[in-house]
């Protein structure tokens, strides 16, 4: 009779096209997952149920504070809003939530409504007392305009269901009166875009006074440009207006979204994504650039209703950092590397997109050949990591991998240091690796 006492091998992991890659902790798999997630969307490899059932599998198996740690940060310095309530409704789940970590997680009144409907996506249930805290305390984070915008009467479960259930104390007589208006639901009307034009204003006289009232925001001002020009805005003030908004919280993603929407402002759009990278600290010496141009990398958008596709991602993120580093070579890569003229701003990613086929997936292969051709102090890959072969360690410098994706696995094996999602987060995750090294 055999021995039962015997070592079990674990099944080496294989990414979504079969390569053989290496054994990932539950606590990576989960950050993988949770930083470049668009919740409960279909993408080229993974489906969206798949990807919520298997990061509930993760939260169970990773210590609560890190899942914490990994919502907070989701949601805080990666902008995601529905992948950080998950993680807080299966710490839940499991009696792991503390309240704070709910509290950290919602930083829009929206966002507890939100939270509630996927406590009770699988059936209504009662709610725990630490969920009750948590969202009780949410309720003195806000104003009665931040309220007002975001409460929106077609959601399932209202303002006023969450305040119900989670019996928030008022801190002073002005916040009773608050509380009684979201239990009336007779909240002053917020004066917004939206707001004005769902009331019947007219939209070429909304968005003159917005904007000579500065109370249209960049995003605003940006998402609503083709609004603005269909209903006689002048140009020449929507120009002017943009020179001067604020912009240095926008993403370079958003200027190239705009500009495929409105074309006739590339040039007031380009110059508005410079001033937003303008100020970020330098990385010294010598970058190199590698983008990912492989068939998964297109077709495959970002959410289902953004017109940006995994690619755009990358391609952004590439913008970014071209305009931070010291010195810098661009390659772009499927099957081989091919180098990119270190064009800016729009020019880049029409240079990155037309310099291959979009083919397979060779990162292995094309680092060899650029690590043949060039020395570098950093190279940064942007890429969905589905990749048929792995790359070895980066010859002459320090190596990062950012993954623009959320597989299950990617090709990484410790010999670089992974990056996961879409943000200007990455930069100072850079910065902060090499000032402590």
């Amino acid at each position: 009779m055999s021995s039962i006492n015997q070592r079990v091998r674990q099944k080496p992991a294989v990414n979504s096209v079969g390569t053989v890659v290496a054994n990932s902790s539950a606590e990576a798999q989960l950050k993988r997952l949770t930083l470049a997630s668009m919740l409960w969307e279909n993408q080229f490899y993974l489906d969206g149920k798949a990807h919520a059932e298997l990061v509930r599998e993760l939260v169970a198996k990773v210590a609560p504070e890190k899942v914490s740690a990994i919502a907070e940060a989701a949601r805080s310095k990666f902008k995601l809003r529905h992948i950080p309530l998950l993680l807080a409704r299966e710490l839940a789940r499991n009696g792991k939530l503390h309240a704070q970590t709910l509290t950290n997680i919602i930083q829009r009144p929206d966002e507890m409504s939100e939270f509630l409907s996927i406590y009770w996506k699988d059936g209504r249930t009662a709610i725990s007392n630490q969920v009750k805290k948590g969202l009780a305390a949410c309720f003195n984070k806000f104003s009665e305009y931040q309220f007002a915008k975001w409460d929106k009467n077609s959601a399932a479960v209202k303002l006023r269901d969450v305040m119900f259930l989670s019996h928030p104390k008022p801190q002073s007589a002005q916040q009773t009166e608050l509380f009684k208006r979201i239990a009336s639901e007779s909240l002053a009307t917020p004066d917004t875009w939206e707001t004005q034009l769902s009331g019947g204003a007219d939209k070429r006289e909304t968005f003159i006074r917005l904007m000579s009232e500065r109370k249209l925001g960049a995003l605003a001002f940006l998402r609503n440009l083709r609004n603005m020009t269909q209903s006689g805005v002048p140009e020449s003030l929507i120009r002017e207006y943009g020179s001067s908004v604020d912009v240095s919280k926008v993403l370079p993603f958003r200027f190239i979204s705009a500009a495929r929407i409105v074309p006739q402002f590339e040039d007031m759009l380009e110059q508005m994504m410079f001033k937003a990278l303008e100020g970020v600290e330098k990385l010294p010496g010598k970058t190199v650039l590698v983008i990912d141009v492989s068939g998964s990398m297109f077709g495959t958008k970002v959410s289902a209703k953004s017109d940006l596709d995994r690619f755009d991602a990358a391609a952004a993120l590439a913008v970014l950092c071209r305009e931070i580093c010291e010195t810098v070579e661009i390659y772009s890569f499927s099957s081989s590397a091919v180098r990119v003229p270190p064009r800016r701003g729009f020019a880049l990613v029409e240079a990155i997109n037309t310099s291959q086929r979009h083919g397979g997936t060779q990162l292995g292969r094309s680092m060899r050949e650029i690590d043949a051709q060039t020395r570098y102090d950093r190279v940064i890959v942007f890429t969905d990591e589905q990749s048929y072969d792995t790359p070895s360690k980066p010859l002459s410098g320090l190596g990062y991998l950012v993954n623009v994706a959320s597989y299950e696995h990617g090709v990484n094996h410790n010999a670089w240091n992974e990056i996961n999602g879409f943000s200007e987060a990455i930069i100072a995750y850079i910065q902060a690796f090499e000032n402590d090294k």
